[in-house]
Formats: C-alpha cells, sequence, structure tokens
C-alpha cells in the first residue's frame, strides 16, 4: 500500500550539501504497522513530509495506492491521515466542532460527518469532553482529539510522527489501543518515534535510520540476527558510536 522508492532529500549546495534523507526504501502492506526509527535528526521527519507530498524529493518517490506522490500530491493527501505531537489545536473550539470543520474540508456532506464524528467519539472515547472548549482539556485529551482528527475521512494510510511524546502512561496507552484498532481496520501504519521500547511493543517491522541511510531493516527477530543485539536500544547505540565518517557526504 506505500512503497518508498529510492527517497533522497538533500539541503544546501556543493561542500554546504546535507543529505538528510539518502536512497532510502521501503515498504508497508495493509494491517501492519512499520516502523520508522532513529534519533532526532536521522530523517525521519524529512521522509514523513515527503510520503505526505509537502516536500519534493530530490530524487526516488512514493507510491500509495498505486499513484505517485510527485505526480498526484494533492489526491494523494486525502489518503493519509497524520498524527503528530506538534499539531495543536483550535483552543475556543470544541472536539466537535474541530472534527466537524476538518470533515468538511475532506468532502463530507453534514450528514457523513456527523456520522464520522458519532464513530470516532465511540472508538476514541470523546463523549465526556465532546462539547467543551479545547483549551480546558488534559494533555491526553487533546491527544484523542488530535488521533480522531487524523482519521475523520477515514483515510486507508496513517502516519505517526511522535505519538506519545509529552503524554503519562495513560496517555500512551490510548495511543497504543489507537494504533491496534488502526491495524484491525487494516490501515497501513508508519510510526515515527525515538522512543525505542514503545516501538517495539507497537511494531510489527522496523527500519532503523541513521544518518538519513537505512541501516537495518526487518522484524524483531530478523534485527536481532542481522545486528547480534538483543534490543533495539542496543542497536542504536552500536549505531551511534559509528565514526562520523560513516555519514554520506559529497566528495
Amino acid at each position: 500500500m506505500i512503497c518508498v522508492e529510492h527517497l533522497s532529500r538533500h539541503f544546501g549546495e556543493g561542500t554546504d550539501e546535507v543529505r538528510a534523507v539518502d536512497d532510502l526504501s521501503f515498504r508497508v502492506g495493509p494491517g501492519e504497522v512499520y516502523g520508522l526509527l532513529g534519533a532526532n535528526g536521522a530523517g525521519k521527519t524529512t521522509t514523513l513530509r515527503m510520503i505526505m507530498g509537502l516536500l519534493v524529493p530530490t530524487r526516488g518517490d512514493v507510491e500509495i495506492l498505486g499513484r505517485y506522490v510527485t505526480r498526484h500530491p494533492e489526491g494523494i493527501k486525502r489518503q493519509i491521515g497524520l498524527v503528530s505531537a506538534s499539531a495543536g489545536l483550535y483552543q475556543w473550539l470544541t472536539p466537535r466542532e474541530i472534527l466537524l470543520f476538518f470533515a468538511g474540508g475532506y468532502g463530507l456532506s453534514r450528514v457523513q460527518a456527523a456520522a464520522r464524528v458519532e464513530t470516532l467519539s465511540r472508538l476514541m472515547d470523546l463523549h465526556r469532553f465532546l462539547d467543551r472548549r479545547s483549551a480546558t482539556l488534559s494533555t491526553g485529551q487533546k491527544q484523542r482529539v488530535n488521533l480522531a482528527r487524523a482519521l475523520v475521512h477515514d483515510p486507508p494510510v496513517v502516519l505517526l510522527d511522535e505519538p506519545t511524546r509529552g503524554l503519562d502512561v495513560v496517555g500512551s496507552q490510548v495511543v497504543f489501543q489507537f494504533v491496534k484498532a488502526l491495524r484491525e481496520a487494516g490501515k497501513a501504519i508508519v510510526v515515527c518515534t525515538h522512543q525505542l521500547d514503545e516501538a517495539e511493543r507497537l511494531c510489527d517491522r522496523f527500519g532503523l535510520l541513521h544518518r538519513g541511510q537505512m541501516r537495518y531493516e526487518g522484524t524483531l527477530a530478523e534485527l536481532r540476527e542481522q545486528t547480534g543485539r538483543n534490543s533495539i536500544v542496543d542497536m542504536f547505540v552500536d549505531l551511534l558510536q559509528e565514526p562520523a565518517a560513516v555519514r554520506s557526504i559529497p566528495a
């Protein structure tokens, strides 16, 4: 459902050129949770922006449901739901008003939008605060609304960028339940995070991104065989200790 093909994004020119993402390829199927993992600055968010058509690749492309992002960026955006820890809410609107607003932006009729809000309210347990101003909500409640907003148009592809950042244990559990529901619904899911222990609980397969390059990919069992390490944290410790010269830079 998602096919990332030799994706690269470079910034700057000449000796100042930085390869934020360098020849990245991976696939994600329906009902699969793929963990795109890396430390801060590894290229995760840049990759998500290219998948969404918000950033034009230097090279390569992304295919979603048979359509290439560089050729159909607007159509692709309607197939994707994004959950980001940095996304805010309109503080003086209620969750219901926010969800209806975004549903309308995706072309749902008023009847369709109302039905979708009711479905998401049950799924995300929003009923208790659906008509309260967002400014009065707790961090965990706001994240529930963010999760619902990403699904208001029922997209087949969902991207989660640091979805548990700033959340306590209860709030993080909401995200885990959300991802489980998405998997059961057959969505193709990409989770970008540097919370590696949480990723082990969430994801079916993993891509370990380091300095813009895919260094290891596979299930947890396959990664253990490739690296000789038991946990993803230990795998990244090894990567972080590599000399800086390993980074791909122009000659």
